[in-house]
């Protein structure tokens, strides 16, 4: 290399080591003005970017927990975009500071993306779901819903699926693309749920009575409330008995409470009135000859069959 720089000082007409010297500091300032440069210019954009995007980031993340129309869901989603969006920035800031084509890769990017996006279309699929949820609001943390066999709290809306716990504590993850293609009810979407309870009556009661005790009943009860006032229909006539429908409106907090009190309330109120809750049964009646007898009402198949149950057993005793 001495002897290169000492050939082309000898042409030039310089000594040797003057040469030498004048090649190094060429060499130094190139450095510094191009290569240099663009390696301090680089470092400088990514350090101020860093402090940008932990100020959005600060902002972003205050601006979305204090607005009353996002849900921390949607508030921890458009943190995330942003963020992702402000390093995928940078990256690109960085890469153009080097002085490398940012066409080449961001078409690299897109063909990598592509190949993922087909790859996990159903991932995607509840990933764009999960966006459609956390924004339309079908339903928020902490609502009763039931989506198709599985009714619970909800505990937490994610991208990709979504979590309730059942009322025996068990853990339930549904994915979002199912839950939007299926019919859901949500309980806790009003504040007041209206609690119906069925109750039959022996068909030799007062009607007029059974509706005034059953009505008092659920009325003086501590968690239904006035509006909507509760009612008392009679509401079918069943075989055995008369079918009383018992409503009263009540706070979604309190609906289990009520409805299961109100069970108990209901009758322990009728039997102290001399009112028994009927049930089911069939009156037999044994013949001379052996056979059995049934009331009128039995149906005729259910009559032949026990006449003919009777007259085998006659036959075996033969």
């Amino acid at each position: 290399m001495y002897q290169i720089l000492a050939a082309a000082a000898e042409i030039t007409g310089e000594t040797t080591e003057s040469s030498f010297w004048d090649v190094l500091k060429n060499i130094g300032l190139n450095f510094v003005q191009d290569t240099g440069l663009t390696i301090v210019r680089t470092i400088a954009f990514l350090v101020l970017g860093l402090v940008v995007i932990k100020i959005v980031q600060a902002i972003t993340r205050s601006a979305s927990l204090k607005s009353s129309k996002l849900d921390n869901s949607a508030a921890s989603f458009i943190i995330s975009v942003v963020t992702v969006v402000l390093y995928v920035s940078l990256i690109i800031v960085l890469i153009t500071s080097l002085g490398f084509s940012t066409a080449g890769i961001i078409a690299g990017f897109s063909a990598v993306a592509l190949a993922i996006a087909l790859a996990l279309k159903d991932s995607l699929g509840s990933l764009a779901n999960g966006v459609i949820i956390i924004f339309t609001k079908p339903f928020k943390k902490g609502d009763y819903i039931q989506i198709n066999d599985y009714d619970g709290l909800v505990q937490d809306i994610r991208l990709f699926n979504t979590k309730i716990l059942t009322y025996s504590n068990e853990e339930i993850i549904i994915p979002n693309s199912e839950i939007l293609s299926t019919k859901m009810i949500n309980y806790s979407a009003m504040p007041l749920r209206r609690v119906v309870i069925d109750v039959p009556i022996p068909y030799e009661c007062d009607t007029a009575k059974t509706k005034k005790i059953i009505l008092d009943c659920i009325s003086s009860y501590k968690y239904t409330v006035r509006t909507p006032l509760p009612s008392v229909v009679l509401k079918e006539y069943a075989d055995s008995s008369l079918i009383f429908s018992a409503r009263a409106w009540t706070l979604n907090e309190n609906y289990w409470d009520t409805l299961y009190d109100l069970y108990d309330a209901i009758f322990n109120a009728l039997k102290e009135k001399g009112i028994s809750i009927p049930f089911n049964r069939l009156d037999v009646q044994l013949l001379p000859d052996g056979k059995c007898a049934l009331p009128d009402n039995v149906p005729m198949s259910k009559r032949a069959r026990k006449n003919g149950d009777s007259q085998h057993k006659g036959d075996k005793k033969q």
